[in-house]
């Protein structure tokens, strides 16, 4: 689908004129792009974003929390004399009649970010000092967010981690089989079966109220933060659309999905999928410099195992994707979820025959 974006923008209230604007980053979900205006500093960028909501059901919704969490930052920032707050958090750039977002005449819904300048995200980590600094800032975000004012926010995608209703979602997609797919995928149907017991550990914990609820990114892949050009700091987290209550171990684990995953995640070479453990020790070094504290010591227990939870699950989301049609995450070739599920999948199993080594890296933290 194209999109008028030189006319989205112009609901903005944005000074100058439009001058380009294409498509940015690699984003699985929503439309997104750099736009640049001619200001009188010199051109100026922004990142427009359509989004999804075949995904997020209630873009308000979605609008209303980010509302909250930026302005919440923002204080925090301000209050401790921060100076470039504008590349420490995500800026809202309102409509002409005073919004967070746009409809355009298709209802569509949009919103504009000032964009942040020399600094940049990694969808391959290629250093451990990435890991651990991408994993400090994850860590802040969620100690910042502890006393958000105004109630929990709204949950933007309902049950985003529930890794019970992940699995059994799959078994319906598996028992409805809408592509005649699941004979080619017995291996992986095979595989997640197997580790169904899994499924269940941290939501009965969380029932058992000996973790709590606590307001997560819910989409910690180490792209959603960026790091500064020049030092490297870990400066801004951005996705905000699935910030919400949720489990600190699920944010925890599924950055170290990506950070161990040492090819794209898309891989066809399995042989590649070797996790590296050099990256799991940053990451536990990074989230708990700044989130430790914030951890009970059931938390801090289930560290390695939420890894291979989240790796296990985003393997049977996108397992059930290819099931019924890649009807949620973008795909540019035929396969491309199929070969999703299996390097998820690998990276399980290589998580598992790495757990002693994991197990022990937290324990002396």
């Amino acid at each position: 689908m194209t999109h008028d974006i030189k006319a989205v923008s112009a609901a903005f209230d944005i000074e100058g004129p439009f001058v380009s604007g294409g498509p940015y980053g690699t984003g699985h979900i929503n439309d997104t792009y750099a736009v640049t205006f001619d200001q009188a500093q010199g051109p100026t960028r922004y990142i427009l974003q359509r989004i999804n909501h075949d995904v997020f059901k209630d873009p308000v919704q979605v609008m209303e929390n980010i509302g909250r969490v930026t302005q919440h930052l923002r204080n925090k920032l301000t209050a401790a004399g921060v100076d470039d707050s504008d590349r420490r958090t995500l800026t809202l750039i309102p409509t002409r009649d005073g919004a967070s977002y746009h409809v355009d005449t298709d209802g569509h819904f949009w919103r504009i970010y000032i964009f942040i300048e020399d600094a940049q995200t990694y969808d391959e980590l290629e250093t451990t000092h990435q890991a651990f600094e991408a994993a400090k800032a994850f860590g802040a975000f969620m100690k910042q967010l502890a006393d958000l004012p105004g109630g929990p926010l709204a949950e933007t995608i309902p049950a985003f981690h529930d890794t019970r209703a992940r699995f059994d979602t799959l078994q319906a997609a598996i028992e409805a089989d809408v592509c005649n797919r699941a004979a080619d995928v017995a291996a992986e149907i095979a595989f997640a079966n197997q580790r169904e017991p899994m499924v269940d550990t941290l939501l009965d914990l969380q029932r058992a109220g000996r973790i709590p609820l606590v307001t997560t990114h819910n989409d910690t892949k180490l792209n959603n933060v960026m790091l500064d050009d020049a030092t490297g700091e870990g400066i801004c987290v951005i996705d905000l659309d699935t910030v919400m209550p949720g489990l600190a171990l699920y944010d925890f684990g599924d950055m170290v999905r990506t950070a161990m995953r040492p090819c794209p995640e898309d891989e066809t070479d399995l042989s590649k999928v070797v996790g590296r453990i050099e990256m799991f020790e940053a990451i536990t070094q990074g989230y708990l410099a700044t989130a430790g504290d914030a951890l009970n010591a059931t938390e801090l227990d289930h560290l390695a195992f939420s890894a291979r939870l989240i790796t296990f699950e985003i393997g049977i989301r996108f397992l059930t994707d290819y099931l019924q049609g890649d009807v949620y995450f973008k795909t540019h070739r035929d396969g491309q979820n199929l070969d999703r599920t299996r390097v998820q999948f690998t990276m399980v199993k290589s998580m598992e025959q790495q757990a002693d080594a994991m197990e022990q890296i937290v324990d002396t933290r």
